[in-house]
């Protein structure tokens, strides 16, 4: 299984409704993309107060890294990458991803 986290560093004159459309956007791919199994979006809450310029994000699980490539091919996963990289502090550099094999 692997834990696709992917933490995001919203511009502060972004617009809110577009990055909680992308946010919910991707989820919506879930149905669509064998072995994407879970999707979980929201604020982070950064209890220990480290990750300051990271304040929301998402985790997606996929069965393997087959289906994580899938969504990384799906057209729609990249038009919605490309709407989130629009609302990042520096575009791609205000994006941080972390996969983990579990």
């Amino acid at each position: 299984m692997i834990l696709h986290c992917v933490f995001v560093n919203f511009r502060p004159d972004g617009d809110p409704d577009e990055q909680q459309a992308v946010l919910r956007g991707l989820g919506d791919l879930q149905p669509n993309i064998d072995g994407f199994e879970a999707y979980h979006f929201g604020p982070n809450l950064d209890f220990e107060r480290k990750t300051k310029d990271h304040r929301d994000g998402f985790i997606c699980t996929f069965r393997d890294r087959a289906a994580l490539q899938a969504y990384s091919d799906n057209t729609a996963h990249k038009a919605l990458g490309a709407r989130l990289v629009a609302q990042c502090v520096g575009g791609a550099d205000g994006i941080l991803v972390y996969d983990l094999e579990v």
